[in-house]
């Protein structure tokens, strides 16, 4: 009885806690880049000045949109924040260069 207990109470908080973000993968509900996406799209092909960029993902919050970029061939993985103003912010690479 205790175990059913624990199961339930762990998938209730699970499903609470998964509606705090929203995870809209890698492209809208309709199929195209997001307003905020392609914001990041446009700001992080300047950072980086470098057209070859592909939408990785993103998680919608009220505070501002988490955008994953991939740049270049690799898809080297870029991060940014889109506000719903349309500006960007914290617009950096994800990649280790040589960490020690």
């Amino acid at each position: 009885m205790r175990i059913q207990i624990s199961l339930v109470l762990t998938i209730g908080a699970a499903a609470t806690l998964s509606a705090c973000v929203e995870d809209t993968g890698s492209v809208g509900a309709s199929g195209a880049p997001t307003a905020a996406e392609k914001a990041c799209l446009r700001d992080v092909t300047g950072v980086t000045n470098n057209p070859d960029v592909m939408l990785i993902g993103s998680e919608f919050s009220e505070a501002g949109t988490f955008v994953r970029v991939g740049v270049g061939e690799n898809r080297a993985p870029w991060q940014c924040i889109a506000y719903s103003d349309g500006t960007t912010a914290s617009i950096q690479s994800l990649v280790d260069e040589g960490a020690a």
